[in-house]
């Protein structure tokens, strides 16, 4: 990739107007950006925002677009409140270092075909709030067209009962064939699949409960596809064991090892 210029606004608004050229580039963690071909006339900086943060509110947790992955894996807080499930999740991706810049609005606003954290997002029925767009839930931004808006942070409520995540990889630090969360609330089971490859989407929400019968009926619907990782029929055989032992560990309140 080469850049012609690098800007850093101070405001939101400065940034979405650069934002608005089709040559320039809004920059996250410049992990997985910085790996493409193509030339970029402005790249956008979002570092000057103080969007760097997760904030505590009454009923639910914002995360900052600029906070980082390792942020999110070893904030304490987060731990306590989500079972150990965004240490769980997170502390695969890459290594330490990929994951002390890689940040929470770049995973998410990029809608990665392989993204561990828009699974674990989605299935927390986690908010986002754009720039202009405003406030919509994560599940109807992931079925959104790419826009030039800017996203500044994600909300996740409170109250969950259980959670459970699971992935398989083909290494320890490799993208995942497949990743699954669920999410056990009052209001019933979300479960969202991600990494099939393609966009995480629900595979059910506010189920009382999840048979075998219903699982396996649910996947069905499911689209799965193949890749130098898995080939379809395999991803789909082995959504119905993680599934199983996603909603499973949602179920039992299991609480996993920060």
């Amino acid at each position: 990739m080469t850049i012609r210029e690098y800007a850093r606004p101070e405001t939101a608004e400065a940034a979405w107007a650069l934002c608005q050229k089709r040559q320039n580039v809004v920059m996250a963690g410049n992990m997985w950006l910085r790996m493409q071909k193509k030339a970029v006339g402005t790249v956008i900086d979002l570092s000057g925002l103080g969007l760097d943060y997760v904030k505590e509110e009454e009923d639910a947790f914002e995360l900052g677009a600029m906070a980082s992955l390792r942020t999110l894996e070893t904030d304490a807080r987060l731990q306590n409140e989500y079972f150990g499930a965004f240490s769980h999740a997170l502390s695969p991706i890459v290594g330490v270092q990929f994951r002390n810049t890689a940040t929470v609005g770049g995973s998410v606003f990029a809608r990665f075909g392989f993204s561990d954290v828009s699974t674990l997002l989605l299935a927390m029925d986690a908010r986002v709030r754009l720039h202009k767009g405003g406030e919509v839930s994560l599940a109807a931004f992931q079925q959104m067209p790419f826009s030039r808006d800017l996203l500044l942070s994600v909300t996740v409520p409170k109250g969950a009962l259980g959670i459970g995540y699971h992935a398989m990889r083909r290494s320890a630090t490799d993208i995942p064939m497949l990743a699954v969360a669920a999410v056990r609330t009052e209001k019933g089971l979300r479960v969202a699949v991600g990494a099939r490859p393609g966009r995480a989407l629900l595979l059910c929400a506010d189920e009382a409960e999840l048979t075998d019968a219903r699982r396996r009926a649910l996947l069905e619907d499911v689209p799965f596809g193949a890749n130098l990782r898995a080939g379809a029929e395999y991803r789909r055989e082995i959504a119905d064991v993680l599934v199983r032992r996603a909603v499973q560990d949602a179920m039992e309140g299991k609480r996993y090892a920060n």
